[in-house]
Order: C-alpha cells, then sequence, then structure tokens
C-alpha cells in the first residue's frame, strides 16, 4: 500500500468525521441561540405549584416530530439540580480533533504543496508549519486577553476591535502563505477560538455553577454572562469559518491578487447575514419586523466581491489577478500541448506521476486533447490566479504560465 493511498484514506475519513461533528457541533450551537433569542416571559399564572417558575428568566413552547416541547431557561440556575444534566461540549472538542488532524495530516505534512508559495513568501517547510502553528496559538491568546480586559465589558467596541485585528490576521497570512493554505488557516484560527471558548470559558463557567448549587452556594451570574458573550461570538464566526471550508475549491478567491480583501470581504458578509438571523430571532419584540438592512449589507459586500473578482471579458484573467506578461505569438496547440504535459500532467492525468497524488485533483485531467479543450474556462482560470501547478511543485514559468493563456485568450486554436 503506497502512502499517498494511505493519505487519501485518511484524509476521506478525517474530512467524514469532521463534517459529521461540525454539523452536530453548529446545529446545536445554532439551536441554542434560536432559543435563547425567542424566550417569552414565563407564564407563572399557569403552574400549578406557585413556586414552580421561580428563577425561570424565560420559556418557550415548540411542536416538532409530532409532539409538544416545553423549554424554559433560568435566570443563573433552579433550587434544585435535576437528576439528569445534559452536556453539549463534545461536539466542539470533536470538531476541532478531526479538523487538527486534517490540518496536520494535508497542510502541515504535506507545506511544501499546500502552504508554501514561492512568490508570496519563501519559505521552509518547518517556518511554514511554525507560522501556522503560532497563529492558532496567537489568535487565541489576544482574543481571550482582549475579551477579559476593560474592554470585554463593552461588546460593541470589543467587536470592533476584534474584526479589526482578525482583518489583519487575514493579511498577513496571505503575505506570508499560499493563497489556498493562507485561507483555510484563517479559518482554522477562527475555528480554534470557538472551540477555546467552549473549552476555556463555557463550561469551565458550566461546572461551577453546578459546583456551585451542589455546595449550597449562591451561583455568580457572572459565569453564565461570560459563557453568553463567547457563545454569540462564536454565532458570528460560523459561516466566516464554513467559507474557509469550502474555499479550496475556488480558486478565483484565494488566487487572486488581493486575495485577503477577497478573505476579509467574504468573512464581513458571512458576519453580517448570520448576525441579521440573530436579530430576526428577536422579531417577537419588534412586532414581527426585523430591519433588513444588516442583510442588505452583506449581500451588496458578496455583490462587491463578485463583481471586484469577474473576468474581464470572456476568458481573461480576473480583475484582482497580478498582472502577466503578454506572449508574442499566439502558440501552437503543439507547444501547449507539450507545456501541459510538462507542468500540468504529472497531477492531471488518469495515472499521476507527481509524487503525493494517486489521482488526479478534482477529477480533473489533462493528458489527452479532448480532455485539455473541455477544461479549458477552469485551466486559464486556474493559470491567471496563479493557484496551479499548486505550489509551482513543476516549476511552470511565467513564459510558460503566458503562452498558455494567451492561446486559450485567442481562442484555442487547433
Amino acid at each position: 500500500m503506497s502512502s499517498a493511498y494511505l493519505i487519501d484514506w485518511l484524509s476521506l475519513l478525517g474530512r467524514w468525521v469532521h463534517l459529521i461533528t461540525g454539523i452536530a457541533w453548529i446545529g446545536a450551537s445554532f439551536y441554542f441561540v434560536w432559543l435563547d433569542n425567542h424566550l417569552l416571559a414565563p407564564a407563572r399564572k399557569e403552574a400549578p405549584d406557585a413556586d414552580a417558575n421561580a428563577g425561570v428568566g424565560g420559556e418557550l413552547w415548540a411542536v416538532h416530530g409530532g409532539g409538544f416541547y416545553h423549554a424554559q431557561k433560568y435566570r443563573v440556575a433552579p433550587d434544585k439540580l435535576p437528576g439528569t444534566l445534559h452536556w453539549f461540549y463534545w461536539e466542539a472538542y470533536a470538531t476541532f480533533l478531526s479538523g487538527f488532524f486534517l490540518m496536520c495530516l494535508l497542510y502541515y505534512a504535506r507545506a511544501e504543496i499546500y502552504l508554501i508559495d514561492p512568490a508570496v513568501a519563501a519559505l521552509s517547510k518547518p517556518q511554514a508549519i511554525g507560522i501556522g502553528l503560532g497563529f492558532l496559538v496567537a489568535s487565541w491568546l489576544v482574543y481571550d486577553v482582549l475579551c477579559r480586559s476593560p474592554l470585554g465589558r463593552n461588546d460593541r467596541a470589543l467587536g470592533v476591535v476584534v474584526a479589526g485585528l482578525l482583518a489583519v490576521e487575514a493579511w498577513a497570512l496571505c503575505h506570508l502563505l499560499s493563497g489556498r493554505g493562507a485561507f483555510i488557516q484563517f479559518g482554522a484560527a477562527l475555528g480554534t477560538i470557538m472551540v477555546a471558548n467552549v473549552f476555556f470559558v463555557i463550561i469551565p463557567g458550566q461546572r461551577e455553577l453546578v459546583r456551585a448549587k451542589q455546595e449550597s452556594r449562591v451561583p455568580d451570574p457572572v459565569h453564565g454572562q461570560r459563557g453568553k458573550q463567547r457563545s454569540v461570538h462564536n454565532t458570528y464566526f460560523t459561516l466566516p469559518v464554513l467559507f474557509t471550508m469550502i474555499s479550496h475549491h475556488y480558486a478565483m478567491t484565494y488566487g487572486a491578487g488581493y486575495n485577503w480583501l477577497v478573505l476579509i470581504g467574504m468573512c464581513i458578509a458571512g458576519a453580517l447575514i448570520r448576525a441579521w438571523f440573530v436579530a430576526r430571532h428577536k422579531a417577537h419584540e419588534r412586532g414581527g419586523k426585523t430591519s433588513p438592512w444588516l442583510a442588505a449589507l452583506g449581500v451588496l459586500t458578496l455583490a462587491a466581491v463578485a463583481f471586484a473578482l469577474t473576468p474581464a471579458s470572456g476568458t481573461q484573467a480576473v480583475s484582482m489577478a497580478p498582472p502577466r506578461a503578454q506572449s508574442p505569438t499566439v502558440a501552437e496547440f503543439e507547444q501547449v500541448n507539450a507545456i501541459l504535459k510538462l507542468r500540468c500532467q504529472p497531477c492531471h492525468s488518469a495515472s499521476p506521476t507527481q509524487p503525493g497524488f494517486v489521482a488526479p485533483p478534482n477529477g480533473v485531467v489533462l493528458d489527452t486533447p479532448e480532455h485539455i479543450f473541455a477544461q479549458l474556462l477552469q485551466t486559464h482560470q486556474q493559470l491567471s490566479t496563479r493557484a496551479m501547478p499548486i505550489g509551482n511543485l513543476t516549476g511552470m514559468t511565467e513564459e510558460e504560465r503566458s503562452t498558455v493563456l494567451a492561446w486559450i485568450d485567442h481562442g484555442a486554436p487547433r
């Protein structure tokens, strides 16, 4: 069994687990944000016991799966803890562990392919891995210090500062790592903050509330307040993280010349759209109405990014891609085929010869004229954004790149 084949299977299983646990974590997170924002004042007069609702801050009735549910949230804690108390944290931990496994398997172990781009920064493999791990740790430490500082008492000011620092982080990563690596590394940093919020703040705070009740002490409400603040941050991080998880399929984003602006724009759009959904949860407090401005700003941001990345015309290079040298004459197909055979086919063929690949990436095959002509648009996009060859493993020169692009631009003559 080849190592490349084994890595593919580990990647498949790792992605499967990551997807399953991620759905469980995000689903639970979205549900509890929705639940918290739909709570109404408890109808105490309906309680058979006058003290039954003592300490309840809000309640909600729902119908699902053929039955009725009655959820209540206490302002701090009930007078007496129930015999069975359900916790929600393994979903978050399993998502992080499976995600970190994939980062190590795909991006750190093969940093020369997925993290390093000599055209961005001449890094060694240890340096690239060190940068990646360093950003994971530093992102959490800086964020946590800010939340615990006096600034953390002002949610609006804290949000602005965190957003600004994350924008700087996006810029820095895109100037250190390959575009593909920078995007996934940024998402991993946000994901690390999210799971660290659960591990270091939310769950310890909940355990302290339980411990206080067990020891007949008055629980300190500050633990619940801190946990809610971190949970709100987590819900705004979710859509940007999901974008980075799928971004490697779309070279037009991470391969753009100003890819850090694309990353920032997509994250802003995701956060705004998620904020609109959270606001919509509280529509009952505003007579069933929710201002459309947050959603509109999110959609406009997406539209602005899409417009900025629009190809100039036909199959021309994307507008945010770096300029390329123009080929003085249009090459013949034989010349282009020779370049593709040398620089692209080692990976993109039915039986790849490039070490580390057992199948053509994304199923794209360029080993016959028919396959080449069927993939012209994709080839143009990947070459014009410099997303391919990945990490320029095969050493494509700028002259070769310009020759192939000019050939496609002029209608790919046979």
